[in-house]
């Protein structure tokens, strides 16, 4: 059975406070080896952390771009403590969910761009990686990552191919996941087969984007049928279809992806035995 990383998953998520370990062990069943945790503010550092040691797992600790309406400035100072708390813990591989939300309405993108820069020169400062959130926002991303000296994963990313080059041209992995799934999803799909393989990681964003087969419309829902609930499990599904768009097998997929999750993220050598997988 190949073996994957999912790159990014909120596993602390209420969706799953009924059955965490019940929905993580389904995943090792699927094959998920690793999960990364990212945090989205100063107030699940604490439960990522946590999650990530009972059950073998990593996680990233950050402030999020839609979160930033409700943090305080000196949460920054809050990151910068907890870093530097947790820098002997090889489960500590990034700061993030960081980045740039200019889809959701009401949000302040000065605020948000202050609390980008802040954290970037926090992930600089301890050098770790950082789970971008990218979504309209990547030309601004990219301005500040220009500067150097800070890599990572652009998580669920759904930019132009002119924005993937230079994502990877500066040292950056990028995200697929439940996206890929949809027929209708054309410019994520032809990314997602035309990128080298060497750019690629997979992720779920559990419990959000669901791939198709849990996807309800708004109409659906309203008769009544349940929107599925997007966990790790449904990785190896996405990623088949993902090897499908490119026409190789799952196992090569499953083996290039976690080599890249583990270029982007370098200490997930210390957690990830990267050769049995």
């Amino acid at each position: 059975m190949p073996a994957w990383i999912d790159t990014h998953c909120h596993l602390d998520a209420l969706e799953f406070a009924a059955d965490t370990a019940a929905m993580r062990a389904r995943a090792s069943r699927a094959g998920v080896v690793h999960c990364i945790l990212p945090a989205v503010a100063v107030s699940n550092f604490t439960a990522v952390c946590e999650l990530a040691h009972a059950h073998g797992d990593s996680y990233a600790l950050g402030i999020h771009p839609l979160c930033t309406g409700d943090a305080r400035d000196e949460d920054i100072e809050t990151l910068d403590r907890a870093l530097a708390a947790a820098a002997g813990d090889p489960r500590l591989v990034a700061v993030g969910e960081i980045g740039l939300d200019y889809f959701v309405p009401g949000l302040d993108p000065a605020r948000q761009e202050k609390f980008y820069a802040a954290q970037l020169d926090l992930a600089r400062r301890h050098g770790l990686p950082v789970l971008l959130h990218v979504r309209r926002s990547a030309d601004k991303l990219l301005k500040h990552l220009r500067a150097g000296g800070v890599r990572g994963i652009a998580h669920a990313f759904n930019g132009s191919a002119q924005q993937a080059n230079e994502f990877i041209r500066l040292g950056f992995k990028l995200g697929f996941g439940g996206t890929v799934t949809f027929d209708r999803a054309l410019q994520i799909r032809r990314l997602a087969a035309e990128l080298p393989l060497e750019s690629i990681v997979m992720e779920t964003d559990s419990p959000d984007i669901p791939p198709h087969w849990l996807y309800r419309t708004a109409d659906e829902r309203a008769q009544g049928q349940p929107q599925g609930r997007n966990e790790p499990a449904e990785l190896p599904r996405i990623a088949a279809e993902l090897a499908s768009l490119r026409g190789i097998e799952v196992e090569e997929l499953a083996a290039a992806t976690s080599r890249n999750a583990v270029e982007a993220l370098p200490k997930l050598a210390q957690v990830v035995e990267l050769g049995r997988l």
